[in-house]
Formats: C-alpha cells, sequence, structure tokens
C-alpha cells in the first residue's frame, strides 16, 4: 500500500482515555479498533461513538474470526497502537492469547513486524489514574506489573508509560514501505 494508516485500539480502559482520545482527533489516516469494553468504558466517559464514526472508520468486536486483522496482511498499516490497554488486554498479549479483536490485531501486527505501541495501565506500584469522576489513586498487583514488564520484552514493541510519551512515540512512528507477510 502507498500509504500505510495507523490502527488504533482502544480497550476497556480508563486510563487517560480522555487525553488519549484529544491526541487521536487530531490524526489523519487512523482505523479505530474498539472491544467490546471500551464502547461501554467509552459512554461511561461521556463520549460518543456517532464523533468517532464522523472522524474515522471504526470496528467494533462483533465477529468471532476478527475479519479486519487481515488489513495486516496486505501492509494497510504502519503502526498499531493500543492506548489505553487494560491490564486484562495485556495478560493476554503476553500470553499469546488473541481472542478478541484487540488481542488478534496485536497478534497479527507481531506476525506482520509491524510496530505496536502500547500504553498500560497498570505501570507503577502506586499511581494516579483517570475514573469517571475524576482523579484517583491506584495499586497495580504485582502480576499485572510483571505482565507490564514483559511486554516491554517483545520484539516489535514500545511500551509507553504516559500520554506524552505516547503522542512522541505515535509522531515518530513513521510510514514506510509496509512488509507484506
Amino acid at each position: 500500500m502507498k500509504n500505510p494508516r495507523l490502527a488504533w485500539a482502544l480497550t476497556g480502559s480508563g486510563h487517560y482515555i480522555t487525553d488519549c482520545l484529544d491526541f487521536l482527533l487530531t490524526l489523519d489516516n487512523v482505523d479505530v479498533y474498539l472491544s467490546q469494553a471500551a464502547e461501554e468504558v467509552l459512554k461511561m466517559y461521556g463520549v460518543n461513538l456517532h464523533d468517532l464514526r464522523n472522524r474515522f472508520p471504526v470496528y467494533r468486536d462483533k465477529a468471532a474470526s476478527s475479519p479486519p486483522v487481515g488489513l495486516f496482511y496486505k501492509g494497510y498499516y504502519h503502526t498499531f497502537v493500543m492506548a489505553p490497554a487494560t491490564s486484562n488486554t495485556v495478560a493476554k498479549c503476553v500470553l499469546g492469547i488473541a481472542d478478541s479483536l484487540v488481542t488478534n490485531l496485536y497478534s497479527q501486527a507481531g506476525k506482520c513486524r509491524v510496530p505496536s505501541i502500547v500504553y498500560p495501565c497498570d505501570i507503577a506500584p502506586e499511581m494516579e489514574t483517570t475514573a469517571p469522576g475524576g482523579k484517583v489513586m491506584v495499586y497495580p498487583r504485582p502480576i499485572d506489573l510483571e505482565a507490564t514488564a514483559k511486554l516491554r520484552t517483545f520484539s516489535y514493541t514500545q511500551v509507553v508509560d504516559s500520554v506524552e510519551e505516547l503522542i512522541f512515540a505515535i509522531k515518530n512512528a513513521q510510514p514506510t514501505e509496509a512488509t507484506l507477510c
């Protein structure tokens, strides 16, 4: 493909989701993928799915085989972004479980050597995060922190620890001549 796009997946995490969406809305050439939980969380944060659909192609987790993942095999995407990512999604990615649209996207991106940028919700033993009512303190479990640490070791995966790092990583993700699997 001449001009590969960015694939951005939202999971059920509310971790700075409005900041992630504010940046997402500044971008062009993006396809948005939503897990079932993301649809619920977006409503909790007052985000109208219709507004996203007016701006981007939006794919929802409705089919068992996740047909859109085949776009990675056609060189359609230069980078896959998963932001914010739940601890559940991160754990599945670490274990190689690809049983949902989002985990399947991560799996196929890796198989096609398409770089992934992941912003996990669990990045430190004590941290501030966003909830629908405002900012709160959370204390991620050791197992969740271990999964995030393990994900950092994966090829073609960049784990970021803040919205600022996410923005920097995406801005530096260079669309290159996509490799066909």
